[in-house]
């Protein structure tokens, strides 16, 4: 708590002192008395607004934050209620005159003062409003902030409720076409033997981290002496792995990312087992990243987790590295068979040597990041799509800001 005397306190403390002083020096009691009077209504206003501290470990004050929705895609609006609550009679004396405030991310809150309706009832308060997001990540919000003054309008004491919360914004992405007779041929699926789904439909693969060990065929397992696991996706419906290069300006960032997390979720929605690769932290791991399958539930909401806390690479090298780290990790986790959708940059030589060898056991696809206003943009984007093509990769230029359904359906194009 923070307990401050107001304006209208100062000035009627200093008038009280100032007319003690007058009265000893004029020897007049009357004065004195006045002054002292005055001292003493700051002093015991100052105590009671003490004494009804809201924050107090004397029998605090119950708060419960609800945030809906949460997680929430970027743009979207947000509303907010605070339930501050107590049951005993001195918590409901306590709630009588506060005033509320409660403090949120700039990205939350456009830098502006919240405005919240206070709606009081015996032994409660709730506060409500509502925020827009304006960026992906991770944006706290709260605690409250609560004001009281006494009668008089003296001393004034500042105190925080309850703990912060935390809103997790998604980045905005939109519906996508899945054409799977486009992305898988149709001498690719009588190959994988594409048929209808059956219950009788099991096969068995390797083990990846994150499988469930339910799964585990063990009787196989031990015949070969590696991890199988069963599987009863649709056969003919391929993993497909979404290789993101960030821009390390950061210019681009949020527009690669919500394509990038379009076009998984689009894949996610027509079958395919998804994952998405940046060669960062745990994504860069030997062991692989596991695939999410839409008989999971929450797999939409785990993949867009993994894009909360994407970071722009600090420098084109770091950014180069990545990818390459991305690359190695699609190789060293038998990516044969795979679809690799790529959200890419212009690339250096490293980067374009990594993403050929992909080429050789997958199918690549990529869209090339083109910037007209940046000097060589289009020039160094043009090369890249060569390259990857002579490779084998389908891949198309695509504006950065430029609709997200127009660069997709610009590389499906590119398969004609």
């Amino acid at each position: 708590m923070r307990l401050q005397p107001t304006l209208r306190g100062w000035a009627l403390g200093a008038t009280g002192l100032v007319l003690v002083l007058l009265g000893i020096g004029a020897g007049s009691r009357d004065l004195v008395r006045i002054g002292a009077v005055a001292l003493v209504v700051v002093a015991a206003a100052a105590g009671l607004v003490a004494w009804l501290d809201a924050g107090g470990t004397r029998r605090p004050l119950g708060v419960r934050r609800v945030v809906t929705p949460n997680p929430v895609h970027a743009g979207e609006r947000v509303g907010v209620e605070v339930h501050i609550t107590s049951s005993d009679p001195s918590g409901r004396a306590r709630l009588a005159g506060l005033k509320f405030a409660e403090q949120a991310a700039t990205e939350l809150s456009a830098g502006r003062p919240l405005r919240a309706r206070v709606h009081r009832s015996p032994g409660s308060v709730v506060v409500s409003y509502g925020v827009q997001t304006a960026r992906r990540g991770r944006w706290p919000l709260g605690p409250l902030v609560v004001t009281r003054t006494d009668l008089f309008g003296t001393p004034a004491s500042t105190t925080t409720l309850g703990e912060q919360a935390e809103v997790t914004v998604w980045p905005t992405v939109v519906p996508l076409p899945a054409p799977t007779d486009v992305l898988v041929g149709e001498p690719d699926r009588v190959a994988l033997g594409a048929r209808s789904p059956s219950t009788d439909d099991a096969s068995l693969r390797d083990y990846r981290e994150g499988d469930d060990l339910r799964r585990v065929h063990w009787r196989s397992s031990a015949r070969r002496g590696e991890l199988l696991v069963r599987s009863d996706e649709r056969a003919g419906m391929r993993p497909v792995s979404v290789l993101l290069d960030l821009p390390y300006r950061g210019t681009h960032l949020e527009w690669t990312i919500s394509l990038a997390a379009s076009i998984a979720l689009a894949m996610l929605d027509a079958g395919h087992p998804v994952r998405l690769l940046d060669g960062v932290g745990a994504h860069s791991t030997t062991t692989g990243v596991p695939f999410l399958h839409t008989r999971h539930d929450g797999a939409r909401a785990a993949l867009l987790d993994r894009t909360v806390d994407l970071e722009a690479p600090r420098t084109s090298n770091e950014a180069q590295a990545r990818l390459v780290a991305g690359a190695h990790l699609l190789e060293s986790t038998e990516a044969g068979g795979e679809i690799v959708l790529g959200v890419l940059g212009p690339l250096g030589a490293g980067a374009r040597s990594a993403l050929a060898h992909v080429a050789d056991t997958a199918q690549g696809w990529a869209v090339v990041r083109s910037d007209p206003q940046q000097t060589g943009g289009q020039r160094d984007a043009r090369a890249t799509v060569d390259a990857l093509q002579r490779a084998g990769w389908r891949a198309c230029e695509a504006a950065p800001g430029e609709p997200l359904p127009d660069c997709w359906l610009r590389l499906l194009g590119s398969a004609r």
